[in-house]
């Protein structure tokens, strides 16, 4: 099974160096996408619900303190090129759809949407909290948009 570091390598193989922030939101659109178009989870790693919006702790506890991350950054973390063609492919779908956009857009879109709405009911707008934004409310939702 691939991991979230082989989706954060080859996305920042492909557009190069961006915010930590925005790599969060595309391996989190990642995921939800090929929920919907591939029936299968990417990675097996959590998405947890941040007052910042989707963040996989593993990723975040390797960039924490970084402002922009590149390729260089997670490579030693990586489990091998195990990404199969048809999950390059969805995760370039991903990236022309998402990977022009900012990283404050990005946020603010998954702000607007039922998984993370739903993985922050429990907390205030600032309140840190780490619950599970699950693969089912994903799937559901973004589902709904096909």
């Amino acid at each position: 099974m691939t991991n979230v570091f082989d989706v954060a390598v080859y996305i920042l193989e492909k557009i190069g160096v961006i915010s930590a922030m925005k790599l969060q939101k595309l391996v989190y659109f990642s995921q939800a996408w090929s929920l919907v178009w591939d029936d299968k989870k990417l990675f097996d790693n959590k998405i947890e619900a941040w007052s910042s919006g989707p963040i996989v702790r593993e990723l975040y506890d390797k960039h924490r303190g970084k402002f922009q991350v590149s390729v260089d950054d997670f490579k030693r973390f990586q489990s091998g090129n195990k990404l199969s063609d048809y999950q390059k492919a969805t995760i370039d779908v991903v990236l022309r759809a998402y990977g022009d956009k900012s990283a404050q857009w990005l946020s603010d879109q998954t702000h607007s949407e039922s998984p993370w709405q739903i993985g922050r009911e429990a907390f205030s707008d600032s309140e840190r909290g780490n619950q599970e934004i699950t693969l089912e409310s994903m799937s559901e939702y973004y589902s709904s948009l096909t």
